[in-house]
């Protein structure tokens, strides 16, 4: 994840000069899920010859 990348997150979650609890709180989540979602990608490289098991199981995560 590069600076840019939580910058762009940063004002997805409407952060800007004042921070909020809940802003603070939308931006966890979207780092939360760029990284799961990193690491499903990650998860279906690695284990491409035995299907999508791994990487169904990290995205599942953000489903609850």
């Amino acid at each position: 994840m590069t600076r840019d990348d939580i910058i762009n997150m940063a004002e997805e979650a409407g952060i800007t000069e004042f921070v909020a609890y809940y802003d603070l709180k939308a931006f966890a989540t979207l780092i939360a899920a760029f990284e799961r979602e990193a690491c499903a990608k990650l998860c279906e490289e690695l284990y491409k010859p035995y299907g999508t098991g791994p990487a169904d199981a990290i995205r599942a995560r953000g489903n609850k």
